[in-house]
């Protein structure tokens, strides 16, 4: 099978669906769960801890805020949040896996952490080594550059200047050899012939400065985490790493519309426990972040963070679909890139 054609049906098998407007449905993914329910033997007696491997600015910080909050307002129980930026999340998931499995503790963590075990199965697999609470974000990339930039001003005249530097141009992206951003821009370089060097920075703020700040020609990112400064009218997208443009960025340039002939991939977020963590304690936390994910605070922000465009939930078991299906797609893409699979 092509490469191509096994990132389209990798694609449609985990469900990705790309939203008609650009706006919530108006009936929410977990409705039909109960309004409460009561923990098991007086569980959860103390505040959770939420162990987040990346800094609190970027989007990993930003959803683990907001759930954090949506499920405090549900159940009236405190959530601690514990940054452990480093290493495209491994250094935070490395310090997951060292606490007690007692549900006390929970994980926010991104696909990295699948496309981590797609490279190297010694690493936790998500879907086997933890247990899903909740997939509460999928949603697609951009390319940005800053709004007052005029040595080139859409997708066509960037590239064009980007093949004029010798291999001088940068774009700010994440360092992890293997993410989703880092295999994107493989795809994007190999189909137009850039060659772009990619200023590495694990943590959103710093990454986002560079752009502000001129130290980067670009940025790659995906909206909701830059929309302060889309807002602000600092940054502009170039480029929708989509097949077809969605309504809220009508006017910027789709993959088809660029010429471009590859299946995006996606960033997703979601929450986690520890498998062996006992089971009605498991129980109550998917209930929690499950419904906290229709609290009205948590849906307010997925539409100011355009996480709404692509549906955005999943459940324990649509989680572990995603997930799965995940593992397969960069495994293939690794062998195809030529990366060592282990």
């Amino acid at each position: 099978m092509t490469l191509r054609k096994y990132l389209i049906s990798a694609a449609v098998a985990a469900g990705f669906t790309l939203a008609t407007t650009g706006s919530a449905i108006a009936a929410c993914a977990t409705d039909d769960l109960p309004a409460e329910m009561a923990g098991p033997d007086g569980f959860p007696a103390r505040a959770l801890t939420m162990v987040v491997p990346y800094g609190p600015a970027g989007g990993s910080g930003q959803v683990a805020q907001a759930m954090a909050q949506a499920v405090s307002d549900l159940t009236g129980v405190s959530i601690n949040r514990d940054h452990k930026p480093g290493g495209s999340g491994t250094v935070g998931m490395t310090a997951y896996m060292a606490t007690p499995a007692d549900g006390y503790t929970v994980l926010e963590h991104i696909d990295d952490a699948a496309s981590a075990h797609a490279l190297d199965s010694a690493r936790p697999n998500p879907a086997e080594a933890l247990i899903p609470l909740v997939t509460s974000q999928i949603t697609f990339s951009q390319i940005y550059i800053r709004t007052n930039e005029d040595r080139f001003t859409d997708w066509a005249s960037f590239v064009d200047w980007v093949k004029a530097q010798d291999g001088k141009a940068t774009i700010a992206n994440v360092s992890k050899e293997g993410s989703m951003e880092r295999v994107t821009m493989k795809f994007i370089t190999d189909a137009t012939g850039m060659q772009i060097q990619q200023i590495s920075f694990d943590k959103g703020a710093p990454r986002y400065g560079a752009l502000a700040g001129g130290q980067v020609d670009a940025l790659f990112e995906q909206p909701g985490d830059v929309r302060k400064f889309l807002d602000a009218d600092k940054f502009k997208p170039i480029l929708t790493i989509l097949k077809e443009a969605p309504e809220a960025f009508a006017d910027v340039p789709s993959l088809t519309d660029a010429g471009l002939d590859f299946e995006p991939l996606f960033r997703f977020r979601g929450f986690y426990v520890k498998a062996d963590a006992p089971e009605e304690r498991v129980k109550w936390l998917q209930w929690a972040f499950q419904k906290a994910y229709c609290q009205p605070s948590y849906q307010k922000y997925n539409e100011s963070k355009f996480m709404t465009l692509i549906e955005s939930f999943r459940d324990t078991d649509g989680s572990k679909e995603l997930i799965t299906s995940t593992i397969a797609q960069y495994r293939d893409v690794y062998k195809e890139m030529g990366l060592e699979v282990r």
